[in-house]
């Protein structure tokens, strides 16, 4: 349980990189494409997304020509939005074994080696925006699937 971040996380921040990567085209996505492009269940896909609009993290419009979009604005948030809309703020408290009653009082084994790791990755999620990540992705320095 050291994975800090969901799968439905995981797949949110997939979601929104593929769209950025796309952002100056201009195009709308359904939710199929993007699931096909992702690699991930167009079910849970279509919740994740849903969830995003909520949260203006992304966008979408109905119609034969609607589908979900991210604007320029949008591509320069950071990314702990994504991750505080789909896991929440806690996952940045959470124990490193998942245990419930974790604290500096009541440290579990890994307590002391995994806070840093976890501050760290709080602070990468508030500096990294949505805009760095897809960059890359553009520019075949990383990639969206396996």
């Amino acid at each position: 349980k050291i994975i800090m971040l969901s799968l439905s996380c995981k797949a949110a921040i997939k979601s929104v990189i593929f769209l950025g990567s796309k952002y100056e085209t201009g195009e709308k996505f359904s939710i199929k494409d993007i699931a096909s492009h992702i690699n991930e269940n167009e079910h849970t896909i279509g919740k994740i997304l849903q969830k995003l609009v909520k949260y203006k993290i992304i966008f979408s419009s109905k119609g034969p020509n609607g589908g979900f979009y991210i604007t320029e604005k949008q591509t320069n948030q950071p990314i702990i939005k994504i991750v505080e809309a789909i896991d929440g703020q806690e996952i940045f408290k959470q124990c490193g074994l998942g245990l419930a009653k974790c604290s500096e009082s009541h440290p579990c084994p890994f307590h002391t080696d995994f806070k840093p790791v976890r501050e760290l990755f709080k602070k990468m999620c508030e500096e990294k925006k949505i805009i760095d990540l897809y960059l890359n992705v553009n520019e075949g320095f990383a990639y969206l699937t396996g």
